[in-house]
């Protein structure tokens, strides 16, 4: 089998790029969301919060700043190909030293403190990357990443249910979620579910869920429907853009699942606020 060499720079300067590009482009499918919902929303106040969401979005693109002051703790999702040999340093000090070139280059918020309890004093540079690795079949290295602000990141939870607790349990716990977190996570929210593994496998779940393009499909129809259905009881909620009313409390809901033990059923909820931030590269 012939290795693939991808020299250790070129991955620096990716991430670097795509730290900044998250941060200030949006994306067309989440403008276009952003507008859509505006067209459906019947109070006028409603439809003002989605003008300017749009607004803010489009200028922070045309004008490369951010779109968001909280521009996240960094997290990344990397696929690495198995047939691909990493020359000229180490894979895991290319990714962090990229991520903090994007923050310090594009004049990004930097949002980590070294400590969470005793010392928290910020690192200065928003370091460390929160890294997810995975070895996959091919010779490419997929990186996805995601700013994540903790507005929304607060109102997330997870719930070890009962496999007795079935569906009709998943469907509560994420309503529950959603409703407990009101205007707290700056609606428009996309939400992003995970069910099954365990403990902390759920969550991962479920912050992978956030990382998908936005209003994309589980491909099992059963998880598909539930993610319609989640997603309309949400928007009933009447908690609103900005949690001042309305029919758009959520954009998308994403569900993601893992098999799990016989005696469990574990549920991540990981909520996203509008601004529904990532950016990836194949190289």
């Amino acid at each position: 089998m012939t290795m693939r060499e991808l020299d250790i720079n070129t991955v620096r300067q990716a991430v670097a790029r795509m730290v900044v590009e998250a941060n200030c482009d949006i994306g067309e499918a989440m403008l276009a969301c952003l507008a859509e919902c505006q067209t459906r929303e019947e109070r006028p106040l409603a439809r003002s919060i989605l003008g300017k969401l749009v607004d803010n979005d489009t200028l922070a693109r045309v004008r490369q700043v951010p779109m968001c002051q909280d521009t996240g703790m960094a997290v990344f999702r990397v696929q690495m190909g198995s047939e691909l040999v990493f020359t000229g340093g180490s894979l895991e000090e290319a990714i962090q030293q990229g991520m903090t070139d994007g923050y310090r280059d594009g004049y990004l918020r930097k949002s980590v403190v070294a400590d969470p309890v005793f010392r928290r004093v910020n690192t200065g540079d928003n370091s460390p990357a929160i890294i997810y690795y995975e070895w996959v079949d091919g010779d490419r290295l997929t990186i996805t990443f995601s700013p994540k602000g903790f507005g929304s990141e607060n109102m997330s939870a997870v719930s070890m249910l009962k496999p007795a607790d079935g569906a009709e349990g998943v469907r509560r716990f994420v309503l529950d979620t959603i409703r407990r977190a009101g205007p707290n996570p700056c609606p428009p929210m996309v939400v992003g579910v995970g069910i099954g593994g365990t403990f902390e496998k759920c969550a991962q779940l479920a912050k992978f869920a956030l990382m998908r393009d936005l209003g994309t499909v589980n491909p099992d129809p059963d998880y598909a429907a539930l993610e319609r259905e989640l997603l309309a009881a949400a928007n009933g909620l009447d908690i609103g853009p900005a949690g001042l009313g309305g029919k758009t409390t959520a954009l998308a809901v994403h569900i993601e699942t893992f098999p799990t033990h016989i005696a469990g059923l574990p549920v991540a909820v990981n909520i996203c606020c509008h601004a529904y931030r990532h950016s990836r590269v194949v190289l």
